[in-house]
């Protein structure tokens, strides 16, 4: 902090984790197959229509990259190609993607080392971003100083209690400095011109304001309870509500059954007000900011909590093997932190997250 202002990159240091469990150690990504991201669709496809749907394996490949080559090599057009999702470079990861049907012979020459065309299928729509249910991640733990008892002992009560929904470090790039160019590019101070960056770079800004907002309920005891002035989230529906009455809405949220929103802050999305209003001022003044600085940005709220599902852990000869899902937008190093206890991918990636973007 200098100045009474925080910094702006990303340190997992400067956020409050959950669990006091110990942390098992260990060591990510010593080869690709070691990261393994799994898209879980949001829907069946039909089998017919106007649109195929192509299952990709990919490795050592942005997914950016991937439909670049494909545009080349296919001739479609950017326009044209939907995609849910980005994954990471350094993991293999699958994914589906959609292109015209009337591409179908000319997918069968596509050819890039580290991509194979799994299988396709027909449907009637297009693919849209966040049109997908979240993924499924199985990671290799080497060289873990703690036992994959410990890995388990901890992931259990991130399943019962959740997992902080924090921006992992994926979304503020190498060195965790997206934020900081980010916020140039807000107040009119950038060069780049590129417009896709630019909203990615102010994406982050928005994650590293909700991120402490996020940290600031862990540290007073607020992660499952609930604030006047609160935008909560049912986890069953999806329904969004105003908490005018904390005490008697708290009990739901210790059950799991709704959890708090915070704000990523833009011109289509209000502040909180009262109770929980005090405490998003108080993240933002962390950085110095204001509301209106976003004013460039539509906005959009992101639960401050997820669960994760169909858990598991395998010991292995140097660590552990652990595998869980995650709802669209959540990042995996936000489990592995807590499991592990260190600054999980802290380098980050300048091109794309581990799980979806949004």
């Amino acid at each position: 902090m200098v100045g009474g202002i925080v910094s702006l990159v990303f340190e997992w240091s400067a956020l409050a984790a959950l669990t006091e469990t110990p942390g098992t150690g260990g060591r990510l990504r010593a080869a690709p197959e070691d990261f393994r991201v799994e898209e879980v669709p949001a829907y069946p496809l039909s089998g017919e229509g106007e649109h195929l749907f192509v299952h990709l394996e990919k490795t050592g490949h942005t997914t950016a990259h991937v439909l670049r080559e494909l545009g080349a090599q296919v001739g479609v057009r950017d326009r044209d190609v939907g995609v849910a999702g980005l994954k990471d470079r350094h993991a293999v990861t699958t994914q589906w993607i959609s292109l015209p049907a009337k591409y179908e012979e000319r997918l069968a020459a596509f050819d890039l080392a580290g991509v194979r065309v799994l299988e396709t299928r027909r449907h009637g729509n297009k693919l849209g971003l966040g049109h997908l249910r979240g993924n499924r991640f199985v990671v290799r733990v080497r060289d873990a100083a703690g036992t994959a008892e410990q890995a388990a002992t901890t992931l259990a009560l991130l399943a019962a209690h959740g997992i902080p929904n924090y921006f992992g470090p994926q979304r503020f790039g190498l060195k965790g400095l997206n934020a900081e160019e980010g916020l140039r590019v807000l107040r009119g101070e950038s060069r780049l011109r590129d417009p896709r960056v630019r909203r990615f770079l102010t994406t982050s800004v928005q994650s590293l304001v909700f991120n402490r907002f996020l940290s600031l309920r862990l540290e007073r005891g607020l992660f499952d309870r609930l604030l006047a002035g609160d935008m909560a989230k049912k986890h069953d529906t999806g329904g969004v509500f105003l908490v005018e009455d904390a005490a008697a809405e708290s009990p739901r949220a210790e059950r799991g059954e709704v959890s708090a929103t915070g704000t990523l802050f833009g011109k289509k999305v209000k502040p909180l007000t009262l109770d929980a209003g005090e405490l998003e001022r108080e993240a933002l003044a962390a950085f110095g900011l204001t509301p209106e600085v976003f004013a460039s940005r539509r906005g959009d709220r992101r639960l401050t909590r997820v669960f994760p599902e169909q858990t598991e852990v395998r010991p292995e000869e140097d660590g552990y093997t652990v595998a869980f899902t995650l709802p669209k937008g959540s990042f995996a190093t936000s489990v592995l932190r807590e499991v592990m206890k260190t600054d999980v991918d802290t380098a980050g990636d300048p091109d794309e997250g581990d799980e979806d973007t949004e």
